[in-house]
């Protein structure tokens, strides 16, 4: 390395055009240590098992229980139109004592309020039926 000691002009006030990069590289190599600490501290989590996606095709049997949702909120069993929860839920409770017990596939409509597909489930569990499935279509290809 050299290092200049005067100038060879003999001027003293001669500017220095050089800029010094020391300070700079001291605070990206501080910065470079904060976020190498720091990033394991962040992306830690509990290790999980998450479940894999399975599309398995409607097994449609006679005594499965079709409930549809409208997307006004109404209910239907298969094709008729059921009045309200307290009716429904006495229907289901009628089919869920038999064994083996049926299972209620639930189609409700794109544009159908969250609060009514839950209403549904709910009076299924009330009911006391075990196995509630929803039908979907497969997204377009």
């Amino acid at each position: 390395m050299s290092m200049q000691v005067g100038s060879p002009d003999g001027e003293e006030d001669a500017m220095n055009a050089a800029i010094n990069t020391t300070p700079l590289v001291d605070i990206m190599l501080v910065l470079l240590i904060i976020f190498l600490i720091t990033t394991p501290v962040i992306t830690q989590s509990v290790k999980l098992e998450l479940p894999k996606e399975a599309n398995v095709p409607t097994q449609t049997k006679p005594e499965n229980i079709l409930l549809a949702v409208s997307k006004d909120g109404d209910v239907y069993w298969n094709t008729r139109r059921m009045p309200d929860n307290e009716v429904l839920v006495a229907e289901l409770k009628k089919l869920s004592v038999l064994d083996p017990q049926p299972e209620v596939h639930i189609r409700g409509d794109q544009d159908a309020r969250y609060e009514s597909v839950g209403r549904l489930v709910v009076a299924c569990q009330r009911a006391g039926i075990a196995k509630v499935g929803f039908i979907t279509e497969p997204p377009p290809k």
